[in-house]
């Protein structure tokens, strides 16, 4: 049963065995176990009264669970969306602003129009999403920019974030950086490898030995972020 007031769904299994009401949060549904007795006005006030450690029991789970690199099909309330390398629930609440608006706190905290239909929130809320992941790569990257520019003088004319068809980064004739910003949802070391990557092409064009070298000289463990793209990042191309 859904409570319009909860930012999540649950259901309630009625149990004879049971002496007391408890709240089993999965990573797949949120159930609540109650004696035959209970009634529901009890169990809508005991769920809401326990909201916070229930949010926080699934952002636990949702930390500890494979990586996942799909967005969902549907935006919707526990819809999970892959950011830095973890999945993280949409938290949904409906205001009467005209605009989504999305705040980031172990989850995607998203107030969304309560003119809009479900259709049009779908669209809404994923627009909004994907304009949000656009600007925490931008500076992400501009980070991870200057955390390695000035060791070998390895600067860019340019840094450019977009999503490309088939390439994760590109380093133009000119050392524009081209970085494609799905690798929000990558875990933050393999982001930091792309970017290490173009800059390195500054000095290196080619993937000689002396190329690798100097990406090792930035990342030891690079090799390590190389093979979580092998492994990954067809899904990930294809997330959104």
């Amino acid at each position: 049963m859904t409570v319009p007031a909860l930012p999540f769904s649950y259901q309630i299994r009625r149990s004879a065995r049971a002496t007391r009401v408890r709240i089993v949060v999965t990573l797949n549904k949120i159930e609540v176990v109650a004696p035959l007795a209970v009634t529901e006005q009890h169990l809508h006030k005991f769920v809401s009264d326990k909201q916070q450690w229930i949010l926080a029991s699934q952002s636990k789970l949702l930390s500890k669970a494979p990586i996942q690199t799909a967005a969902p099909i549907r935006y919707s309330a526990n819809s999970l969306i892959p950011y830095q390398g973890q999945s993280y629930p949409l938290v949904l609440s409906k205001t009467q602003q005209k605009q989504v608006k999305i705040q980031f706190d172990n989850g995607f905290i998203v107030q969304h129009p309560d003119s809009l239909d479900d259709e049009q929130s779908h669209n809404a809320i994923k627009n909004a999403l994907i304009a949000w992941l656009k600007q925490q790569a931008k500076a992400q990257v501009h980070y991870y920019v200057s955390r390695h520019t000035a060791t070998y003088q390895l600067k860019p004319r340019s840094i450019i974030i977009r999503k490309q068809k088939s390439r994760w980064g590109s380093c133009g004739i000119h050392n524009d950086i081209n970085i494609n910003w799905l690798l929000i949802m990558a875990p933050p070391e393999v982001l930091e490898y792309v970017v290490v990557h173009e800059l390195c092409h500054i000095k290196e064009r080619n993937h000689s030995p002396a190329f690798w070298r100097l990406v090792a000289q930035h990342l030891p463990n690079y090799e390590q972020q190389r093979a979580w793209l092998k492994q990954h990042g067809l899904a990930l191309m294809h997330s959104i």
